[in-house]
């Protein structure tokens, strides 16, 4: 099985530090969920898995499959297995959900290949609509413009549905319960739990303890001051929802300060 290790990984963005040394493994088949307040670097380290140009990495490794992801390009490390579903999707008007996806799916096998054709049109409507059904969309969506005029929850099931799509083995999610209603959130949680398996590891990131409620993590991980502070099981979400951050705050800055 796969698996995603980061290593004392510091990252800056116009000369400010926010990564401080973020320490990580999210195995394939698991569920890892990556809690803590606003400004604590969980988003900063989404974009520097998948290879942001505003982030400088200064310091660490992360290595899948044998390779350091920090040396390839965004789309090499897609290829590789990697899946980001952002916080606020960019429309693309004019392009439909369906030619977006077998665009993806065909410059995949065209970098492995440069004689190969793409995925013939039945084939791909076959498999567009058996992902669909899996993730109990109406199929009139694959006609739509991708992302214009979509909703939040809208936005958010197409990034699912393209992570049905690429079939990563590690997929990001950063903050997909941003600006979602519960009905929305239930609806996105659900396709999210549809692929998840042996074959899928996932990295959740997310401010509240709600959206677990409908994707069940394996660990939970609070970031602090841009480094993992404290990882534990599902219980440590619902601790962190009764009792918020400021003890896993004074814990780490009692901690710092005996280390010093």
């Amino acid at each position: 099985m796969s698996q995603l290790e980061i290593k004392n990984l510091h990252v800056s963005i116009d000369g400010k530090e926010i990564l401080k040394g973020v320490d990580l493994v999210v195995e394939q088949g698991k569920v890892h969920a990556i809690m803590g307040p606003n400004g604590t670097g969980k988003s900063t380290l989404a974009y520097t898995l998948m290879g942001h140009p505003s982030y400088t990495v200064t310091e660490g490794e992360v290595n899948f499959k044998g390779q350091n992801v920090l040396e390839l390009e965004p789309d090499e490390r897609s290829r590789l297995g990697l899946f980001l579903a952002f916080q606020y999707p960019v429309a693309i008007p004019g392009v439909t959900v369906a030619n977006f996806l077998r665009s993806a799916i065909n410059a995949r096998r065209r970098a492995l290949n440069k004689e190969d054709k793409g995925m013939p049109i039945p084939e791909f409507r076959k498999m567009l609509k058996e992902k669909m059904d899996l993730l109990k969309m109406d199929h009139n969506f694959a006609g739509r413009y991708l992302n214009d005029g979509f909703s939040g929850g809208e936005k958010k099931r197409a990034e699912i549905l393209q992570m049905a799509a690429l079939k990563p083995e590690i997929a990001i999610l950063d903050e997909t319960d941003s600006g979602l209603d519960i009905d929305a959130l239930r609806i996105v949680a659900e396709g999210v739990n549809a692929l998840s398996g042996s074959e899928l590891g996932v990295l959740v990131i997310t401010h509240y303890q709600r959206l677990l409620n409908y994707i069940k993590p394996d660990y939970v991980h609070i970031m602090l001051d841009g480094k993992i502070v404290e990882s534990g099981g599902p219980d440590l979400a619902l601790h962190l929802e009764e009792q918020g951050y400021d003890w896993v705050r004074e814990k780490y800055e009692e901690t710092a300060e005996a280390s010093s």
